[in-house]
């Protein structure tokens, strides 16, 4: 059973503009009205407990896709299914069953314990005092709360609050969570903490993650597949491993020399330094003109070196490559 399947999905925003011709009078009683359209009939489904990356660059029509998911906005066209449920008709008895964080809007009570904010959420889900003194105590076992568990939640550090906001969108067992930039701000080692726990979460209560981030990380370490986005189309749907692997447009080649790197010599076409150290040199190798092969023969004969390496270029890099591609507005 698919938890979200979306079909021919439009959402088209009107606003009046002003024009200068029109005169004051025109532009007040019958403005003139500028159509955006936000999302252009897009269709995809998520399987129950899949582990899904809905990314795009600012204005693709995440945001305005995830409200149409969760309730928030109706659709011009098309429709949507969550968990059996039209978000639009049922979206109350929708909210029961769905949990959502947004990395830049916390939903804790900042001046009370974490317990309380616990508390409170599991009472406005209907909870019994019982099931929630028993999942508060789930929770804490499972994000590794207790340390700063009756601490005011404005004296957290941003990490330990990120934690505790998934744990408070968890307290009425969801059976989907989306995630809207859930590490933005925290350093590594909290950015790992979080997503550890979050796939820990999927796979202890097989609950689905629909993720929108910019984090790269979080894409390659949490999702199995990616959705994305651009200019309110869908433009790929496939599967995350597959993304660098079947749109690399270039290889970097890491050279370390013998002793140092004295000069930094012309390189033939199809190559180009990204970076130019006496130890070390990183040479970026255009695919569409040369394969790595050519490419090491002609550097081993411009430089000594001792040893090479060669790696891709990142997941970020790629799905930029794929935004300019498949741009329709290129």
């Amino acid at each position: 059973m698919n938890a979200i399947t979306v079909s021919n999905l439009t959402k088209k925003f009107k606003f009046p503009v002003k024009t200068e011709s029109s005169g004051f009078m025109r532009n007040l009683l019958r403005p003139d009205m500028k159509e955006v359209v936000a999302v252009d009939n897009i269709s995809f489904s998520v399987g129950s407990g899949e582990r899904i990356a809905f990314i795009g660059p600012n204005g693709a029509g995440k945001s305005t896709t995830i409200k149409m998911l969760t309730g928030i906005l109706f659709p011009t066209t098309g429709n949507v299914s969550v968990l059996g449920l039209d978000p639009a008709k049922k979206r109350k008895e929708l909210a029961y069953q769905i949990g959502t964080v947004f990395g830049q809007r916390s939903q804790l009570l900042p001046n009370l314990p974490l317990t309380d904010s616990l508390e409170f959420f599991g009472v406005m889900y209907d909870l019994t005092d019982t099931q929630i003194k028993k999942r508060v105590q789930e929770l804490i076992e499972l994000f590794d709360l207790g340390s700063f568990i009756t601490q005011p939640v404005r004296k957290l550090s941003l990490g330990q609050r990120m934690r505790a906001e998934v744990a408070a969108s968890l307290i009425h067992k969801p059976k989907i969570i989306l995630l809207d930039e859930p590490t933005i701000g925290l350093d590594v080692v909290a950015k790992k903490a979080l997503r550890d726990l979050l796939l820990r979460l999927n796979t202890e209560e097989k609950t689905t993650i629909f993720l929108t981030s910019h984090d790269v990380g979080d894409i390659e370490s949490l999702c199995e597949r990616t959705i994305i986005i651009n200019h309110g189309v869908v433009m790929r749907d496939m599967k995350t491993a597959d993304i660098a692997k079947d749109f690399i447009l270039e290889k970097y080649i890491d050279l370390f020399p013998k002793n140092q790197f004295e000069e930094f010599k012309i390189l033939p076409k199809g190559m180009s330094y990204h970076k130019q150290e006496k130890d070390k040199i990183t040479i970026a190798v255009d695919l569409h003109i040369l394969t790595v092969t050519e490419a090491l023969k002609k550097l081993l004969n411009i430089f000594e070196v001792n040893d090479v390496d060669v790696y891709d270029t990142d997941l970020e890099t790629v799905i930029r490559h794929m935004y300019e591609k498949d741009s329709p507005r290129a």
